[in-house]
């Protein structure tokens, strides 16, 4: 039978302090023996089209000019 899971006021504020600020991700609690013995916090920055070429600050970024012997290129394994 599984334990019921006991949280004091100090779990609690963990936990509330993982998930406050966080855009997107994840909180993984993590239960031993019905206690909370862990805590991970996975966050994830998401960036759409139009902020990748014109910055955060709305500037237009300059794009680096690559020559043909700068680009990456594909090694057979």
């Amino acid at each position: 039978m599984a334990k019921p899971i006991v949280l004091d006021q100090e779990w609690l504020e963990r936990i509330a302090t993982q998930v406050n600020g966080l855009e997107y991700g994840s909180v993984l609690i993590t239960v031993h023996d019905g206690r909370v013995v862990q805590i991970d916090r996975t966050e994830r920055k998401r960036f759409d089209a139009a902020t990748a070429k014109t910055g955060q600050n709305g500037q237009q970024r300059q794009e680096p000019t690559n020559s043909s012997t700068d680009k990456l290129k594909a090694v057979n394994g």
